[in-house]
């Protein structure tokens, strides 16, 4: 069974008592966040008080189960930043902030009166992410940023799918997870520096360099020996066998023998060991080499068994290899079950929602679910009244149509 947990708004953790204002839209900001926010941080979405943040209208039967998981742990605060009024609380609610996220073009924070000379002369501890597909500044800062344009530019398109079809762009916002993760970490080293003494500062976060650093050393070798990167579907050109292999059932199963150890293993479980003396496939390198021969002799022993009869062998020799999920199989499986993998949390209109655990886990502080998504607006009042803003400003500015309680 998957765990079900509650939402516990007392729950303490790490980052307690650091304030964190996302005025960002869609996947990338909200992943950044999302990890401040699962380790205690007090995360404020600053949304428009008509449509709130886009990541609301990815709706599946009308939920938007998005922003239910990726917006746990954070707090709406409905404002217009488009009067000057609604830029005036924003700044008021920066002064006693640590961490504010935009993603903005290069540029609007500064039309807007909020660059940020204008913030750290307020808070000169502000550490300010500012998240954009190309970066603040060279030749492509103007242009629009989406995820799927660095995912194209970046190498990772044209190194996936097979040879003889088109690239393929990924069925993910893979680019904005990346740089999600990565603007946390900066924070927390920004974080580290303020801690140490020293004062906030700007955080060029770009969707495209991301990317660029996980896709291995294809610069460098193109720069040595001259080679791109090919598209082999789930092979991999510098280890052997590595790929999927499809059953007598229909199933899928992946192996990855990327050491020699376990290359001989995988030969000796499918009644081949004579392969680690063929010259052939004795070293990686002669495996790579030989790789559709190599490939053949395992898929042919793999195609004429069921997958429970597959991984019986392999789990019994420990070869490195695994069934290939869709998800009602990972649902399904003990150790994701057992782990709490996935959690199942409370939720107004669903009943409940499934969601990935807090990650990663800490020993003796571990990060929590301490409240749902937001409704939009939810917080704006609490939020305002928390820098001294009392009921009458509050009253004005609801009229003006500045500020939208939930």
């Amino acid at each position: 069974m998957i765990p079900r947990v509650q939402f516990d708004p007392t729950a303490s953790a790490p980052l307690d008592g650091i304030r964190v204002v996302d005025v960002s839209r869609l996947v990338a900001g909200n992943m950044v966040s999302l990890q401040l926010a699962d380790q205690g941080a007090e995360v404020i979405k600053i949304e428009d008080p008509k449509v709130g943040d886009p990541l609301r209208a990815w709706r599946v039967k009308g939920l938007s189960l998005h922003w239910k998981v990726y917006a746990r742990n954070k707090k709406s605060l409905a404002i217009n930043l488009r009067p000057r009024a609604g830029r005036d609380a924003l700044l008021d609610l920066l002064a006693t902030s640590h961490v504010f996220i935009e993603n903005f073009r290069p540029g609007t924070l500064e039309q807007m009166g909020l660059g940020p000379d204008v913030l750290h002369a307020r808070n000169p501890d502000l550490i300010i992410v500012r998240i954009t597909g190309f970066g603040q500044d060279g030749p492509y800062r103007d242009r629009p940023g989406f995820g799927t344009l660095v995912e194209a530019m970046s190498g990772f398109a044209a190194k996936n799918g097979y040879g003889d079809r088109p690239p393929v762009l990924p069925p993910l916002a893979m680019a904005d997870m990346i740089a999600g993760l990565y603007g946390a970490y900066a924070i927390m080293v920004a974080l580290r520096v303020v801690e140490r003494g020293g004062k906030g500062q700007v955080i060029d976060l770009s969707l495209l360099e991301p990317i660029v650093s996980v896709l291995g050393a294809d610069p460098a070798t193109f720069r040595i020996a001259g080679d791109k990167p090919v598209r082999t579907g789930s092979r991999s050109l510098t280890t052997s066998p590595r790929n999927v292999y499809q059953t007598s059932d229909g199933r899928f199963v992946a192996i990855s023998a990327s050491i020699q150890a376990m290359a001989e293993r995988l030969f000796r479980a499918i009644g081949r060991a004579d392969m680690i003396d063929d010259p052939r496939f004795r070293t990686n390198t002669d495996r790579v080499r030989n790789i559709d021969a190599c490939d053949g002799i395992v898929a042919d022993w793999i195609a004429q068994r069921t997958l429970a009869e597959t991984m019986a062998v392999f789990e019994a020799a420990e070869v490195t290899a695994t069934p290939i999920y869709e998800v009602d199989q990972l649902l399904e499986d003990p150790h994701v079950q057992a782990r709490g993998v996935l959690v199942e949390a409370p939720d107004a209109e669903a009943g409940a929602v499934l969601m990935h655990n807090v990650i990663p886990r800490l020993s003796d502080t571990p990060g929590k679910l301490r409240m749902p998504a937001p409704d939009l607006g939810q917080h704006t009042r609490s939020i305002l009244e928390s820098i001294g803003y009392g009921a009458d400003r509050l009253a004005a500015l609801a009229a003006e149509g500045v500020i939208k309680e939930g």
